[in-house]
């Protein structure tokens, strides 16, 4: 009988200690995590760095390049068609808006 509980114990000692590692390491990584969260909030997100040719438009977001060319291409990646990259300062194409066109409705 004493052989049988000691093969048992003997058995189940691995396994017992193992869960005891694991949960001893998800218990420091819980507090890793929560001093990090903690930092976050203290410290604060740095600023969203803009080049100074974005421009935010309510309803639209972030746009760069001139707004009142008929070919922005109201992105804030692309200015337009015709000179993508830019820049819009002298641009042989540029082509101001009619009033029509000023609208930025979004067809759906």
């Amino acid at each position: 009988m004493l052989e049988a509980l000691l093969i048992v114990v003997v058995g189940l000692t691995p396994s017992l200690f193992s869960v005891w590692v694991m949960r001893q390491t998800d218990a420091r990584t819980q507090a890793r995590l929560r001093l990090a969260l903690n930092s976050v909030n203290r410290r604060g997100l740095p600023r969203l760095r803009l080049s100074p040719d974005h421009q935010y438009i309510d309803g639209v977001g972030y746009m760069i390049g001139d707004i009142t060319c008929r070919f922005n291409a109201r992105s804030s990646y692309v200015r337009c068609a015709v000179n993508p990259i830019g820049p819009c300062e002298g641009c042989s194409a540029y082509e101001s808006r009619s009033w029509d066109d000023q609208s930025m409705a979004v067809e759906e």
